[in-house]
Order: C-alpha cells, then sequence, then structure tokens
C-alpha cells in the first residue's frame, strides 16, 4: 500500500498552553510511540479486553465520551494534529480514562507497521476530511486498499463505523465498503447511528441547519 497521497495536511494551527502542557507532561504517560516493530495491545493496556481503533479523532470529545461509557473496551486513538492530541490527553487526566491510548502519527503507517492482524474488534472512522473538490478525492482516506487493511487487522465478527456529513462521500464509502468481499453491511445502505457514537456539538449545529449525516456499520465476515 502506497504512502505517496496523504489522506491529511499538517496544518500548524493554534495549540494553548494546557494542550502544549498535555502533550508535554501527558504523552509520555498516556502516548505510544510509532514503531516499525508489531506491538501487542493487551500489554499496552495491561488487560486481556475488546480493543476499538479510532482513525482521526479531532479534538477528541467524542472518543473520550465513548470511552468513559464503554469501559469494559480498550481504545486506540491515532491522530497527527497536536492541537487534538493535546485536547484528548487533558480530557484522559480529567475523567481518569485508563482504557484510553493515544499515537501521534499517519495511521497507515501505524496500520501498516504497528498493528498484527486481527488484534481490533471494531474500528471508528468519524468524520473523516470529505476532501469535496473533485482533484482532491484521491486524497480521501476511505479507498479499497485501505479498507482492505483494515480487514486484515480485524477479528472476525469485528465491525468497522464510519460516518460522514458529506452525502457525495458517504456514497463513496457505501460502494468501497460494500466492494470488500470480506465485509458485510449491518443495515441496507445506511445505519442509524449507534447509541455509542455521541452527537458532536459540530454534529448538533448542522442537523439543527437540516444537514444530514450518515452512519455505515459493516462488520467482517
Amino acid at each position: 500500500m502506497t504512502q505517496s497521497i496523504r489522506s491529511f495536511v499538517l496544518r500548524q494551527g493554534r495549540i494553548s498552553n494546557a494542550q502544549r502542557r498535555a502533550c508535554e507532561i501527558l504523552l509520555p504517560q498516556y502516548g505510544v510511540s510509532f514503531t516499525e516493530n508489531l506491538i501487542n495491545l493487551d500489554q499496552i493496556f495491561d488487560r486481556n479486553a475488546p480493543k476499538i481503533l479510532e482513525i482521526g479523532f479531532g479534538m477528541g470529545e467524542s472518543t473520550a465520551v465513548i470511552a468513559q461509557t464503554h469501559s469494559d473496551n480498550d481504545y486506540l486513538a491515532i491522530e497527527v494534529h497536536t492541537p487534538g492530541v493535546g485536547s484528548l490527553l487533558n480530557q484522559i487526566e480529567t475523567f481518569r480514562l485508563n482504557n484510553l491510548r493515544i499515537i501521534q502519527h499517519d495511521a497507515v503507517a501505524v496500520l501498516q507497521h504497528m498493528l498484527p492482524d486481527n488484534c481490533l474488534n471494531g474500528i471508528h472512522v468519524f468524520f473523516p476530511d470529505p476532501w469535496p473538490k473533485a482533484k482532491h478525492h484521491k486524497r480521501r482516506l476511505i479507498q479499497p486498499k485501505l479498507i482492505s487493511l483494515l480487514c486484515q487487522r480485524l477479528k472476525n465478527n469485528g465491525y468497522i463505523h464510519i460516518a460522514t456529513d458529506w452525502e457525495h462521500y458517504a456514497e463513496q464509502i457505501l460502494t468501497v465498503l460494500s466492494s470488500e468481499a470480506q465485509l458485510t453491511n449491518t443495515a441496507t445502505d445506511y445505519a442509524p447511528r449507534p447509541s455509542y457514537r455521541p452527537l458532536t456539538k459540530f454534529e448538533q449545529r448542522g442537523l439543527r441547519l437540516g444537514h444530514n449525516v450518515w452512519d455505515l456499520v459493516f462488520q467482517k465476515n
């Protein structure tokens, strides 16, 4: 799988003092450094529990809520942008979320090098960058090669849950997921929002304005 086309752009962005402090103080405790060697998730979390991967958690509000309300699961969250990493680290400290760890690195590289086959019970990709211009569609994260790689890392009966608020992207995602032989749709086309995925403030505002959100939940055969 090539990494010549990145699905993200590293923007400078503004980082608060609290976020900077979190990255300096908390990342060594709750972060997992990138390595080209396979990792043992049970060792990292110091227990045997279902493992859920989240790719691109933004500022981490939903991630923290999910980890807090589903303490029986362990969550490995990947994000490249420092302000979001700092934000989620602060939430980990505030809510004492011992079942949540962060990797600040390119998700494709993490999947290729760090995660063994059949190690994940679920994968969340919530509101990936839609790259709305047609000439940028090649940068969209959800492509057949990535989905094939995700399936390798999923256990049998594990699930992939993707949510987007861009209808054209939702249609593309449905096509890509439906074309993967290892996956079966749990719904007819789009799924109702699972109860574990909280509504973000951005999503609530969009719904008030009449914007739709499409959830897709597929299970590995």
